[in-house]
């Protein structure tokens, strides 16, 4: 199963999210539909899908993935072809619509569901191994994409990445994920059938949710703008944009390094130590990019740690639920938990740009998004529940 979820994963990342970018400049010159029109059809896709994820969740608790998950990936597929055979903007925009209701069954929040309560109470490695191989779905699909479209216009390739999402996603979605829907582990943790059935209203108004829900959400759309405006910034400081190419690229590399070191954290680490440290490691990195005018390889060097600080917060973000109120009800709250988070991720780079023009230059946007970066790991301080529902091992406790 966590195989299968491996090569799916890779392959819905790679067709629903990391072909757009690939394919965007394509379609503005074929079809003659603006740049931005472009992008906030698909941008709209990331905010449907976040939506999504809340009822999403809950049909995951109580049916498990396997319907869910195979129904999206053939939902996903044909998204895909009506987005290459849009004939106007209208048809794109709600193709992407479409393509944005599925991501939310097949992208990283019912995997993690699925890996949660199949593997517990070790979900944290396969967790860690999902998020490691997903990683690679850019370094996968991008070339690949590029290479049909040296080939195919835009359209054809859509409809070869779709033939390829169905093919690899459905059988696997329906095959791998026929065992049964284990019911929720209580003997580790009391609480957790309780917090399944009667808890999750209690959680969801706690100060603890909300707080952990906002620290997220202003450190994703703080992650988000740093990556979409990295380039930018370290040409205005001198670098040549194949350089600054090269960095982003980098710090993918540091993504895969912080999720590998990810679970010796939480073995050295407490609940609120973790997400205050990883968060405000973010500021720091995002502060230093603010603040340094170079030379190129600090500011790439600096790039990189920016890239391991997003790489863990994907684990952060997939076991906050666990860690704090256990996994009984972890679709559910996970979904209203994503929901924030992936919106600011969906708005973040347009938003960036815009604050960029407004605050007079990229330097300045850095820093701006050094404040949001901080408030974040302040937030995180409070985002510990101050009963803990059930047990919890050494580690995740307060």
């Amino acid at each position: 199963m966590l195989v299968a979820l491996c090569v799916t994963e890779i392959t819905s990342w790679g067709v629903l999210y990391y072909a757009f970018t690939v394919l965007a400049p394509s379609i503005t010159a074929d079809t003659g539909w603006s740049a931005p029109a472009v992008t906030a059809a698909f941008s709209a896709a990331l905010v449907v899908a976040a939506l999504t994820g809340i009822p999403v969740g809950r049909v995951l608790d109580r049916r498990g993935p396997r319907v869910l998950m195979t129904a999206g990936s053939v939902v996903a597929a044909g998204a895909v072809v009506a987005v290459a055979l849009a004939p106007t903007p209208l048809w794109f925009a709600a193709a992407w619509l479409l393509a944005g209701t599925a991501m939310a069954a097949v992208l990283y929040q019912p995997a993690f569901a699925a890996l949660t309560r199949y593997h517990a109470p070790r979900h944290l490695s396969a967790l860690t191994t999902l998020t490691l191989v997903a990683g690679l779905a850019s370094t996968v699909f991008a070339p690949f994409t590029s290479a049909l479209a040296n080939h195919l216009t835009w359209r054809g390739t859509y409809l070869v990445l779709a033939a390829v999402l169905a093919a690899v996603t459905v059988p696997l979605h329906a095959l791998a994920l026929r065992r049964p829907w284990p019911a929720p582990e209580t003997h580790h943790r009391g609480g957790d059938e309780d917090v399944a059935r009667s808890r999750v209203r209690e959680i969801v108004r706690s100060r603890a949710f909300w707080v952990l829900a906002a620290a997220l959400t202003l450190s994703a759309f703080a992650t988000y703008a740093v990556l979409t405006n990295l380039i930018p910034l370290l040409i205005g400081r001198g670098a040549s944009p194949a350089t600054a190419a090269w960095a982003l690229g980098l710090g993918g590399a540091g993504q895969v390094a912080g999720r590998l070191g990810h679970r010796r954290l939480v073995r050295h680490t407490t609940v609120r130590s973790r997400t205050v440290g990883i968060l405000a490691g973010s500021a720091a990195a995002t502060a230093a990019l603010a603040a340094l005018p170079g030379p190129t390889a600090l500011l790439i060097a600096v790039a990189v740690l920016a890239g391991t600080t997003r790489g863990v917060t994907t684990l952060l973000q997939a076991t906050a639920v666990t860690d704090r109120w256990g996994p009984a009800a972890y679709g559910t709250l996970s979904g209203l938990l994503s929901a924030p988070v992936t919106v600011a991720g969906a708005i973040a780079p347009a938003a960036g740009a815009a604050l960029a023009t407004a605050l007079g230059g990229y330097p300045r946007l850095f820093a701006a998004l050094t404040v949001i970066a901080a408030a974040a790991a302040l937030l995180a301080v409070g985002s510990i529940p101050a009963r803990p529902a059930g047990r919890r091992p050494p580690h995740q406790r307060k």
